[in-house]
């Protein structure tokens, strides 16, 4: 009997007690799921923990969402099936930009399987299409040598893009991200607006924003906050674009409180 393939699932990893509710991390444009390494040890405390990869970035293949032009929607069906892969029916979610629009489209449009969100330096609509599609077009054209270049000063504040940390993860664009992933991530965003979905959020919502954040300033935060019943928001001063990176130690204790008081017995624990 011949059977059909199995849908590609995006690259991922697993951390924390099988048994533990589970937590799903999406990361930014341009990063791989190192990303969350400094909220990674106190998250995998207790919860499962799954990182992932977006299309082209750190293990997960440029043409994982086939040949359809990509969409946030997309890249959310590619985490719902990796969720049901894993066994897991219900999940919290925590997403930094792009991963975080790929968390809100998930609460808007399968609220059953979100037990909360949060969304990090994240935004409803990212500017207007033009500029992503020509930032995917010089992708494209030319590599990531130009983006590389300027990834210090979208993702970090002047005092912090020189250090240790924000060099690793500056140096990790050339060396761990497809231009042919990276441009049709930025496809994504061009064609993403949830202004209008956002009041079908329903689960607990945490948003937080770098208070020099010039990729997602803060207003794009207040509008999450805003158009999402009851939502939390958390601005931070001293953070950019990778507030999480930045200021580790306020987005873990923020992290850690909003999913202890978004659990529910009848979340846990998460799986078939």
């Amino acid at each position: 009997m011949t059977h059909p393939p199995a849908a590609p699932l995006p690259h991922h990893t697993a951390d924390g007690p099988e048994d533990a509710p589970p937590l799903l991390l999406g990361p930014s444009l341009g990063a791989s799921l190192a990303v969350w390494d400094p909220q990674l040890p106190a998250l995998a405390r207790r919860h499962r923990v799954i990182r992932w990869d977006l299309p082209g970035h750190g293990g997960t293949p440029a043409g994982v969402l086939g040949t359809a032009p990509a969409t946030v929607a997309g890249l959310a069906r590619l985490v719902l099936g990796l969720a049901d892969a894993l066994g897991f029916d219900r999940f919290a979610y925590a997403g930094i930009s792009l991963g975080g629009a790929v968390g809100a489209w998930l609460a808007a449009h399968h609220p059953e399987r979100i037990v909360s969100l949060a969304l990090l330096c994240s935004s409803a609509r990212f500017g207007e299409p033009a500029g992503w599609h020509e930032r995917a077009a010089l992708v494209r054209k030319s590599g990531l040598g130009p983006i590389a270049e300027a990834a210090a000063s979208r993702w970090f504040t002047p005092a912090f893009a020189h250090s240790p940390q924000a060099t690793a993860l500056v140096e990790a664009v050339r060396r761990s991200v497809a231009p042919a992933g990276y441009a049709a991530c930025c496809d994504a965003l061009a064609d993403y607006d949830l202004r209008t979905g956002l009041a079908r959020i329903t689960a607990p919502t945490l948003v937080v924003a770098g208070r020099a954040d010039p990729a997602t300033p803060p207003a794009h935060a207040r509008e999450l906050a805003d158009g999402i019943t009851d939502a939390s928001l958390l601005e931070l001063s001293g953070a950019a674009h990778l507030a999480n990176v930045e200021r580790p130690a306020p987005v873990r204790t923020a992290l850690l409180r909003h999913l202890a008081a978004a659990e529910r017995p009848e979340s846990r624990p998460g799986r078939r």
